[in-house]
């Protein structure tokens, strides 16, 4: 039976045993009296207070007590009292046990629903999936459902319609509201060759584009799945809130017993009121909003960070985030485009560019992307090669018309001769900030390719706004130390670990963990060890899978700026939490004292019924300081989020 039907049962018989307690100063009586009161609180007992007796009795038999163990005693107190007393002709609180019962049911009725508000992020979410595509099928264009699109289907796109799924535009051009993926207000321009995010809006233009990722596979689908987790994950903090729970438990019946042995033995009150002190007790103190405290702040601080296209995946991310010292950034791709091109080329240009566009055909390096991109626009003609052979972190060397040629950085120099006026050119061009790659024969250098990256114009702001929050910020990179440092100064990196081999990224994050917890920003597959390694990963969304599976953050927008905001959001949540438990420790510590009855001398008390509906409200106002965090403002050093 579901907890808003527990509640109903419990109010609608509980109802009456409230018009008793109003109208019986001016003489109306319960028809039935006293057995009409059990009958009424026994329904009550069986159907609405049954389950906290169980998970009570259960919790008993592998020797644990929980919150459901403070309700199960104190309403069974009252309860039985009450029958007790009925028969030795003493005053009854049959309506104790009813009160209590129905307003813990109420506090958690208002925790459910709110619960269920927390989670619309994700709701909303699913429901703006695409429900049918436009799909190009023998020549013509047919309407299927969503569940029916394959992979490499071509679809058409018109004004005004979602995106079905996942892929890349083929022909035409558009604007696309990518809003409720990515949080940017702006629509983007989309042409040729550009990818599209499912379910996202279409504006003005009409396209087609072939499918890449369908159904579990598309970002949404992603997205909705990271939520989903994240929302059901337990942060660090929460093993002390349990902790704190199976002590607090034990604790409170002994204060319960106590109570009532002082009132009863010490005091000399009447076994009737002496109870009625130490069910309160037992009432008051039940830690529901000690229980509450994480996981609905824990809810709604990633729910709403979806909304802002940052992907928190866990507590553990999200707790951790708050000791975070240091920052450390991939290069290409996070600081920079990603978007290598061609500069200069040195020497003898028919020479130089066919063999290195030669050798770099048979690379997936991005800046062998950019040789070949030149290559193309240049009209060169690449020829086939013999023997490949990568050299890890140093370039690439193969057999071109049976002569041993090779391409890569400076670290091939100490194999490879170099003239001392291709040497200082190579300074020059790497001082300006741009890569060079070493074009050579044999074992003689020929020629220079110069490839400059440059830096995404949010990158400079997006690391002053980290420095203001007293981060250290590192540039970790397997690029030429000179161009490394020419980069980092242009955005305002504190340092640099430059000349690194794909492999060793993640040891140096372990040496800057050495000095405190650190955080590592990339989006390459060579970045996925660093990711995992770090205290906490911070994927961009353009990034590759793998990359974007290993980082504990994921930032769909790809704006560096959004690694601030993540941080905020993370701390603003983390906050919350602080102060959910906070006020739900303060709640018990005070009440406590007040349902005892050491403020009986100046009328300040009591009694179990209300002490029941002071803590429905006291779980009600945790789970509303955690959906208010939907409206705080979350400041940055970027901007102000309301």
């Amino acid at each position: 039976m579901s907890i808003a039907s527990r509640f109903w049962i419990s109010l609608i018989l509980s109802l009456p045993m409230l018009a008793e307690m109003i109208f019986h100063p001016f003489g109306w009586m319960l028809p039935g009296g006293e057995w009409t009161m059990l009958v009424l609180t026994t329904i009550i007992m069986a159907v609405s207070a049954g389950p906290f007796w169980q998970s009570a009795w259960a919790s008993f038999q592998k020797h644990h007590s929980n919150m459901d163990t403070l309700v199960a005693i104190g309403t069974a107190t009252a309860y039985f009292y009450s029958i007790y007393a009925m028969m030795t002709h003493q005053a009854v609180f049959f309506e104790s046990a009813a009160f209590v019962t129905t307003f813990v049911l109420l506090g958690q009725v208002f925790e459910e629903r709110m619960r269920n508000n927390a989670s619309n992020a994700v709701d909303k979410l699913v429901n703006l999936q695409a429900k049918e595509a436009e799909v190009l099928k023998n020549g013509e264009l047919v309407k299927i459902p969503l569940s029916e699109v394959t992979v490499g289907d071509l679809i058409r796109v018109k004004p005004g319609e979602k995106i079905a799924v996942d892929g890349v535009i083929t022909e035409g051009s558009s604007a696309i509201d990518e809003s409720m993926v990515t949080g940017e207000s702006m629509p983007v321009e989309k042409g040729k060759g550009d990818r599209v995010i499912g379910s996202t809006l279409n504006s003005n233009g009409t396209f087609m584009f072939k499918a890449e990722k369908v159904g579990s596979d598309t970002m949404l689908s992603q997205i909705v799945e990271l939520v989903k987790k994240a929302q059901n994950s337990h942060a660090p903090i929460q093993k002390l809130t349990d902790q704190v729970s199976n002590i607090f438990v034990p604790i409170v019946l002994i204060i319960s017993i106590l109570t009532f042995l002082v009132w009863y033995v010490l005091l000399g009150a009447s076994v009737a009121n002496a109870l009625i002190f130490a069910v309160s007790v037992v009432v008051i103190a039940c830690p529901c909003a000690l229980g509450l405290a994480t996981p609905t702040a824990l809810m709604v601080g990633t729910g709403r960070s979806a909304k802002m296209g940052i992907l928190i995946k866990n507590g553990e991310v999200l707790e951790a985030v708050n000791d975070i010292t240091t920052v450390v950034f991939d290069k290409t791709g996070t600081i920079t485009m990603g978007k290598p091109e061609v500069t200069d080329i040195v020497g003898d240009q028919k020479q130089i560019l066919p063999l290195a566009a030669s050798l770099e055909s048979n690379s997936e390096h991005p800046l062998a992307a950019a040789v070949l991109t030149k290559a193309k626009a240049a009209g060169v003609k690449v020829t086939p090669v013999t023997e490949f052979q990568a050299i890890e972190g140093k370039g690439v060397q193969a057999l071109v018309n049976d002569q041993m040629a090779f391409v890569g950085n400076d670290k091939l120099l100490a194999d490879h001769a170099i003239t001392a006026e291709l040497k200082r050119t190579a300074v020059k061009l790497q001082t300006a900030a741009k890569t060079v790659v070493y074009v050579g024969l044999g074992t003689q250098v020929i020629g220079l390719i110069a490839i400059q990256d440059t830096p995404k114009a949010t990158s400079k702001e997006a690391i002053a706004a980290l420095k203001t929050r007293g981060l250290k910020t590192v540039m970790l990179t397997g690029d030429n130390e000179r161009v490394a440092k020419a980069i980092a100064d242009q955005v305002g990196i504190d340092s640099v670990i430059a000349d690194v081999l794909p492999a060793d990224k993640a040891d140096h994050v372990k040496a800057l963990q050495k000095s405190g917890k650190v955080a590592f920003v990339g989006d390459g597959i060579n970045d996925a060890p660093a990711l995992t390694v770090a205290d906490v990963g911070i994927a961009m969304g353009s990034g590759t899978d793998i990359a974007i599976e290993s980082g504990g953050i994921v930032l769909v927008k790809n704006d560096l700026r959004d690694v601030d905001l993540a941080l905020a959001m993370s701390r603003k949540t983390f906050s919350r939490i602080k102060l959910n438990l906070f006020w739900a420790f303060v709640y018990n510590v005070l009440g406590i004292p007040v349902a005892a009855g050491v403020f009986y001398a100046i009328g300040l008390t009591l009694s179990p019924e209300l002490a029941g509906l002071a803590m429905a409200f006291s779980s009600l106002s945790v789970v509303t300081s955690s959906v208010l965090l939907n409206r705080a403002k979350i400041t940055t050093n970027v901007s102000e989020i309301a």
